[in-house]
């Protein structure tokens, strides 16, 4: 089984990490000091201004391994939908949801994965939403429906980490 070292707790653990997104992408374009008075977060809701964003996780079946790989990405939600889903947030009994992809997977540049048109599979019982990609001949697309190697997957963990002397 593959070994790796969490960055965010410094130990090892057992088997393929999933990675994510921390914020959604126009989290990024607002000012550092506006975002106390325009933006509401939590680690699984967003509110920037008048839109709304939800985290769930898009999975990739991994062709030559047990487990999918996830990836946490973050998709907008019309204000009904982001109400209804904080009202409900542990109920299965929800959606799915449309809504646009608000996270660049940088893994997947030059094509990039900004604005893809998504649904959002309420699963509850705690857990995030599982997002499903449109099918299209987009990479990402393409990965969701028909899996990745072992090898890719460790590829975009490492695309994701915090480079040394660059990220921080």
């Amino acid at each position: 089984m593959a070994t790796y070292r969490c960055i965010t707790c410094g130990q090892d653990h057992d088997g393929l990490p999933d990675i994510g997104a921390t914020y959604p992408d126009p989290w990024f374009g607002v000012p550092e000091v506006e975002r106390s008075s325009r933006v509401q977060w939590t680690s699984d809701t967003c509110r920037i201004d008048d839109d709304y964003f939800i985290r769930g996780v898009i999975l990739i079946p991994v062709v030559d391994y047990p487990q999918s790989f996830g990836f946490g990405a973050w998709i907008s939600q019309s204000k009904e939908n982001f109400e209804s889903y904080v009202k409900n947030y542990n109920s299965p009994d929800i959606g799915p949801f449309f809504g646009w992809l608000c996270t660049r997977i940088h893994s997947y540049q030059p094509a990039d994965t900004y604005l893809l048109k998504t649904k959002a599979h309420f699963v509850g019982h705690g857990q995030r939403p599982l997002i499903e990609v449109e099918p299209t001949d987009h990479p990402l697309a393409l990965d969701q429906q028909n899996g990745i190697t072992l090898a890719r997957a460790w590829e975009m963990v490492h695309d994701a980490m915090p480079k040394p002397g660059i990220d921080g």
